[in-house]
């Protein structure tokens, strides 16, 4: 009886595993479950804000702040979202989690909105989201957008021309202002038979503040969640970004407590259906620092087990313009995907995209995780 249900058995699985396997390939299913497939992919928002956070008075802070805008026109995102396309329809996910899906908006210089004023900057220059889904939906696969997040939404003047003395008192270099809207995103394959409700997204209690030019600036951070049914198969896909400026002197860390709310009870990350969570948790159990080791080993003690590969690594590039560095530059993992419910889920592989520059510069400082799952339809996991 047992070697009658093995050769049947068997077929179906390894036909599955194989056609799992296969990048961009119609996914297979069984009699107890189904194959989907899911992505993490952080965009990198185009510039380091580490000068303009780290500066030590307001004429040095609108000249930084030029700094990072000029990076942003650098590092190209219209070009970087034709690689990140080719990515994502390289791999067909059902669904993809996008982390820092940045919108760049301008407008007339102005201190208010960094002093608690009305944003005022409204001529979008650069909206990732729509440059992307342009990108991936020229084709017949198409993706649609089920949450879009607004998280961290900062406008400061700023010098980006570098001329002195063209804008207003009490900014005499600023000609303009520059507003960065952070975003987490999830996005939806159109055709394949995924079907999602439920979506929402919501931020975080646990956020850091930093001081900017002694005004002090609280880094929204959040996340976002759908439930799903691919072909059959339901579950919930979670995706959040973590602190990543966290201070080494805070213990738990922010990061941690954040984790720690994702798997509270009642938070997005529990329910009757597996979960799969996935983004960037800037934590990781041995390829990080033992600080931030901290929020990775929250989820684990909450039950979740990885799904995803670590071979190879996939964080990060160094150079923040993005046109130079080597595959040596991922030397650790902050980009996970993974699940509640292991009797439920199983990892049949997992992919990493991104490790080579395309158009002349990195698709992103970080790279791509894809993992298939094989999803078991008679259990509900519950937390």
């Amino acid at each position: 009886m047992l070697k009658a249900a093995l050769r049947k058995t068997l077929p179906v699985l390894g036909a599955a595993l194989l056609i799992g396997s296969m990048p961009g390939a119609a996914l297979a299913t069984d009699r107890n479950g189904q194959v989907a497939r899911v992505m993490t992919r952080n965009l990198y928002l185009g510039a380091d804000l580490t000068p303009a956070l780290g500066a030590p008075d307001l004429p040095s802070f609108v000249d930084a702040g030029g700094a990072v805008v000029r990076q942003v026109t650098a590092t190209n995102f219209p070009v970087r979202a034709r690689g990140l396309a080719a990515e994502i329809l390289g791999r067909r996910p059902d669904l993809v989690g996008l982390q820092e899906v940045a919108l760049w908006r301008t407008g007339p210089p102005s201190l208010a909105p960094v002093l608690g004023g009305p944003k005022t900057a409204t001529t979008v220059r650069y909206d990732f989201l729509r440059l992307l889904l342009d990108r991936l939906n020229a084709g017949k696969v198409r993706y649609r957008p089920v949450v879009v997040q607004e998280e961290f939404d900062f406008e400061a003047p700023v010098n980006e021309n570098t001329v002195r003395g063209d804008g207003p008192q009490p900014t005499p270099d600023a000609e303009l202002n520059v507003r960065l809207t952070m975003r987490d995103v999830i996005l939806a394959r159109v055709d394949g038979g995924v079907h999602t409700s439920a979506a929402a997204g919501g931020s975080f209690q646990n956020l850091l503040t930093v001081p900017i030019v002694g005004v002090p600036i609280t880094v929204t951070r959040g996340w976002t969640k759908v439930d799903a049914k691919v072909r059959g198969a339901r579950f919930r896909l979670v995706n959040t970004h973590l602190e990543a400026f966290d201070p080494r002197t805070v213990h738990p860390s922010i990061r941690a407590r954040q984790a720690a709310e994702l798997v509270a009870p009642g938070g997005p990350a529990t329910g009757r259906l597996p979960v799969v969570l996935l983004g960037d948790l800037n934590s990781d159990d041995d390829t990080v620092v033992p600080d931030d080791q901290q929020a990775y080993r929250v989820l684990l003690d909450a039950g979740l087990v990885e799904r995803s590969t670590a071979v190879p690594l996939s964080c990060c590039i160094n150079s923040p313009n993005l046109n130079t560095g080597t595959a040596a530059d991922f030397d650790h993992q902050v980009d996970h995907i993974m699940t509640n419910a292991p009797a439920t889920v199983r990892l049949l592989n997992s992919t990493v995209t991104g490790r080579s520059m395309t158009n002349g510069l990195w698709n992103s400082d970080h790279a791509g995780i894809t993992s298939t799952l094989h999803i078991h339809r008679k259990h509900h996991h519950r937390h």
